[in-house]
């Protein structure tokens, strides 16, 4: 069986796209088709439906989904125990971040890190806290560096590297700036969308002090928030770093719920030099 078609069949599977492959893989199309097709002659097995424009696994594919990460997972594991024997940090590192922690949090250490290894191929996938954590557990990437889940899988290891503080804020010239006892139950909100870590974090936040806001508008990226925020369109919670002239805090004592920023790996994995290096890399908690 060979190793770069199982590669490209998991790629398929898991984008559920022949085009979205060839991307991640940096392929052509014809060329996915290619290997997907030698794939299944060589099991004598259909592996994907193609209706259209859709993709979806047949039962013989979903049968070999788990073994090919499996297998893929070992090999890789097996690479780096070996690579780890010379103790160079060099070579690839997939990292998963997400945009806010990506823009805010990292760029120092990206670059103290791309000046002190030279040597390593560095790939950044930005994606949402959960997706990255999804592609941890998955082996689609060496590490990420995000929001942190409060009830982690059990296969991932994390580590809190910044404490992040989320505050309630107004634009400066909001109705609820004049109002001695804010009340935000009558103003609309503007929120990370449902179903996130930091919404979870947020809706916890709000019913513990009884706040169900009126209508929630939802956006998945802080600095959107921010801006919506900004130009009177309603409140939310954003973290203290995000604060500037276009908006302002609003005195609600015990209205701070923290967010925790660090990162994640998958705790049966062998981890490269480079992701070792990474790590050590992140400051402690703060």
């Amino acid at each position: 069986m060979d190793l770069d078609n199982l590669n490209t069949f998991l790629a398929v599977a898991e984008t559920r796209s022949f085009s979205l492959a060839a991307e991640r893989l940096h392929l052509t199309q014809p060329a996915v088709s290619k290997r997907v097709a030698a794939l299944e002659g060589d099991l004598g097995q259909r592996l994907f439906d193609r209706i259209g424009r859709q993709v979806s696994l047949t039962e013989a594919g979903r049968v070999l989904l788990p073994q090919a990460r499996r297998i893929l997972a070992d090999l890789d594991d097996a690479r780096r125990t070996l690579e780890n024997l010379s103790h160079q940090v060099a070579g690839p590192l997939w990292l998963a971040t997400s945009h806010h922690v990506g823009l805010h949090r990292l760029p120092p250490i990206l670059k103290t890190f791309t000046r002190h290894w030279p040597d390593v191929d560095l790939h950044i996938r930005f994606m949402e806290s959960e997706e990255a954590c999804r592609a941890v557990a998955h082996g689609d990437v060496d590490l990420a560096v995000v929001t942190l889940p409060v009830e982690p899988e059990a296969h991932l290891e994390i580590r809190t590297v910044w404490a992040d503080p989320l505050v309630p804020v107004v634009a400066s010239d909001h109705p609820l700036v004049v109002q001695a006892r804010p009340d935000l139950n009558a103003h609309d909100a503007i929120l990370p969308p449902a179903g996130t870590f930091t919404r979870g974090l947020i809706d916890t936040a709000l019913a513990e002090h009884g706040i169900r806001p009126r209508h929630i508008l939802e956006t998945p990226y802080l600095e959107t928030i921010r801006m919506l925020v900004s130009i009177g369109l309603g409140w939310s919670l954003l973290p203290e770093t995000l604060l500037d002239a276009s908006i302002q805090a609003l005195p609600l004592p015990g209205l701070r719920p923290v967010r925790r920023l660090g990162s994640v790996v998958h705790h049966e994995r062998t981890l490269s030099n480079a992701a070792g290096a990474m790590l050590a890399m992140l400051p402690g908690p703060g």
